[in-house]
């Protein structure tokens, strides 16, 4: 008797797990049959806007379907990522943002309507985006060296622009204060279409920003390039020192990841990291993304859940020794 139910039990799993393997694979077949939406959190201009619509293109001929970027900033990071945890989990729907927003938004929102880490699922590690520092002309400064010095002299009362509380501008900065020992008064403004005029017209003295932002006006000496906050040199502009020579292992560039919601099937999820590796691959696309100061490398869904659990170890730190707090 209870071998016949052992051998009907056993049976009709080993039938669901079939079925389940069939669904997946139909889906996997099926799969896009409609537009793509690939969110954004941030407005159209920033480097996760810039790096959608340089990839997008590709995705949409490997998928055979149309992928429409759709900006929703807000809340920092908190209106797009609601928007991902709010949707369906069949792909299509997507977010690419860069990996700090997700460590960092928990610190500086108090009421969150999802889980950065349960409600979402990983799909592609786009590349990973440096900042550089950089001082306005009028700033006596024209190595970090220089600028260290002139940040301990008691008279000095140095301050930064970021492109907001809690953003990767900010915690860099900060994360760079601690390690050097020097205190620098942080001015955040609402984007880095503000940070970037308010340091150019020597409202604040020092800000880090995205390569493409900064070489414009470092090309016609309205700025200075003393730094940037990767492990290597920047090839826009090879003379420019990384932070990690003067303080090892420091290490801030970030990851541009491509989220799905949770629960999409795998086969759905390993279409799309595919068809992003693929797309990634292409010349065209590389040469852009490399002149927007990306670094392509278009990594498995295991190796940003990986790459992500590094990166949110390190700004949470950061964010806690900035003392953010919740709002």
């Amino acid at each position: 008797m209870f071998n016949s139910r052992f051998k009907k039990a056993f049976t009709g799993a080993m039938l669901a797990s079939f079925g389940l393997l069939a669904t997946q694979a139909v889906q996997a077949q099926e799969f896009p049959s409609k537009p793509v939406r690939l969110v954004v959190p941030y407005s159209p201009g920033g480097l996760p806007d810039t790096v959608a619509r340089i990839v997008s293109q590709r995705l949409s001929e490997g998928l055979g379907q149309p992928v429409v970027v759709d900006n929703k900033p807000g809340g920092s990071g908190a209106v797009a990522a609601n928007t991902l945890a709010q949707s369906p989990a069949d792909g299509y729907t997507l977010m690419l943002t860069d990996g700090p927003m997700l460590a960092i938004t928990p610190l500086v929102v108090r009421k969150m309507a999802y889980d950065p880490v349960r409600d979402f699922a990983p799909v592609s590690l786009v590349g990973k985006a440096p900042l550089f520092l950089a001082v306005n002309a009028n700033v006596k400064a024209n190595t970090l060296d220089e600028l260290i010095a002139l940040a301990k002299a008691s008279s000095s009362g140095l301050n930064y622009g970021s492109s907001g509380l809690g953003s990767i501008h900010h915690l860099t900065a900060e994360a760079m204060n601690h390690a050097l020992g020097i205190k620098v008064t942080h001015v955040p403004f609402k984007g880095s279409a503000n940070s970037i005029p308010a340091l150019v017209g020597e409202q604040v003295d020092m800000a880090f920003a995205s390569p493409p932002s900064l070489m414009g006006f470092a090309k016609s000496g309205k700025v200075k390039l003393l730094a940037i906050n990767s492990l290597k040199r920047s090839p826009l502009a090879p003379n420019v020192p990384t932070l990690a020579e003067r303080i090892p292992g420091f290490d801030f560039a970030f990851n541009v990841a491509v989220l799905a919601k949770a629960g999409t099937p795998k086969s759905v999820v390993d279409r799309l990291s595919n068809e992003f590796a693929k797309a990634l691959k292409f010349p065209d696309v590389v040469q852009k993304l490399e002149l927007a100061g990306v670094d392509p490398i278009g990594g498995s869904s295991e190796q940003l859940a990986d790459a992500l659990r590094v990166e949110a170890q390190r700004v949470q730190a950061a964010g806690k020794a900035a003392d953010l707090k919740a709002e």
